[in-house]
């Protein structure tokens, strides 16, 4: 193994995802020269042992950064570039654009290539035939329902799965469910996702004189809104003095009418997509985080809320139970059960301020003792280096 391994982290988009842009620095300056390939939306500044390879998405800057890797290519390496060039010929939709993305791979040659979303495992398996290791991460809708509606991407799952290296699983009951496509239980690696230790500004008592709830997320299906909903119905008839925030439900006219229908526009706010920062905020000045979902696999919201002093509330989906013991650090109820979710929203209200101070406290340890940015890091760099 080199002293200094060469870690591709692939998301395709730089930057990427609030918690890979975590991995990525956490990784940084540890033994460990990491690299990013894809396409640039914004330029980020990265310490010294990041690298950026990355293309703008203009015709003209695609066309330069292609000439630019074919001449190094053909000049230096052309055995392995017409090898290439044969793979992708006999898989490519859209070969001009799997060039761009896949020649700075082939002329760079990380010793491991991490993919960070399952859907596109099958354009990067071709790095195992030039001697790196594949790495693919587990997360939510590509691994706990995509496939079930997906025939096609199911088999591709079963078709390249067995060909990873290892399997990073965000929670256990992810990396079981991807098992079902061909994920070999001994590759499968459960490293939880990290959050940062707080600034304590954001950790301060809650001074609202109404419950305050919030949830955070995508208007999708699978996130249980309308669940949610349906309980913000019971807890108007029931008496209790509550707001409601969905932060990203804005512009999702399903959930606007059923506001309207169940007469809860005085209850309910819908808001737009906020900067992280101000999610932060808004979870730090709430009485409730509420995860009303159907299926996920650890939703990193949770993990956020519970490191800002923020009672959460999840149903039992996916690898919750992992982090969340019901009345001990945060509370569960069943999946789709609007009943059971505002009794509990009600018996949460009325704790005494030493029980919600216990809970939180209990939380907060959580994340130190298993989710922090540390704990990610490390178990990432072992996981790669055991390969």
């Amino acid at each position: 193994m080199n002293k200094n391994l060469k870690i591709a982290i692939y998301s395709g988009d730089i930057p990427s995802t609030t918690f890979i842009e975590r991995l990525i620095v956490g990784l940084s300056g540890r033994n460990c020269h990491i690299f990013l390939f894809g396409f640039i939306k914004h330029k980020v500044s990265y310490n010294k042992s990041i690298s950026v390879f990355a293309y703008k998405n203009t015709k003209f800057h695609k066309a330069i950064y292609l000439l630019k890797y074919s001449s190094l290519l053909f000049l230096f390496k052309n055995k392995k570039k017409r090898k290439l060039d044969n793979i992708l010929k006999k898989k490519s939709k859209n070969l001009l654009l799997d060039k761009v993305k896949c020649y700075p791979v082939l002329w760079h040659k990380p010793d491991i290539f991490h993919v960070q979303w399952a859907k596109g495992i099958g354009d990067w398996v071709w790095v195992k035939e030039f001697g790196i290791k594949l790495v693919l991460s587990l997360r939510g809708a590509h691994i706990n329902y995509s496939p079930i509606a997906d025939q096609a991407l199911a088999n591709m799952y079963k078709e390249q799965f067995p060909k990873v290296d290892a399997f990073h699983a965000v929670s256990k009951a992810i990396g079981k469910e991807a098992g079902k496509y061909g994920a070999s239980k001994d590759k499968v690696i459960v490293v939880y996702s990290g959050v940062p230790k707080r600034v304590e500004t954001l950790i301060k008592p809650k001074q609202n004189s109404f419950f305050k709830i919030i949830s955070i997320g995508r208007p999708h299906w699978v996130k249980g809104y309308s669940s949610a909903l349906d309980s913000c119905k019971l807890l108007k008839e029931k008496g209790l003095e509550f707001q409601y925030t969905i932060v990203g439900g804005k512009e999702e006219i399903e959930l606007a009418y059923q506001v309207h229908d169940l007469n809860l526009e005085n209850e309910v706010i819908l808001l737009d997509t906020l900067p992280y920062s101000k999610v932060q905020e808004n979870i730090a000045n709430s009485d409730l985080l509420l995860l009303p979902s159907v299926k996920e696999g650890i939703a990193n919201v949770v993990l956020e809320a519970m490191s800002l002093n923020t009672l959460v509330l999840s149903t039992d989906c996916g690898g919750i139970t992992e982090v969340i013991k019901d009345g001990k650090n945060g509370f569960i109820v069943p999946i789709r059960d609007p009943e059971a979710m505002a009794n509990k929203i009600i018996m949460i209200s009325d704790l005494q301020t030493t029980e919600k101070k216990e809970i939180r406290e209990k939380a907060l340890k959580t994340i130190v003792d298993n989710h922090s940015e540390q704990h990610m890091a490390d178990g990432m760099l072992a996981l790669y280096k055991n390969i």
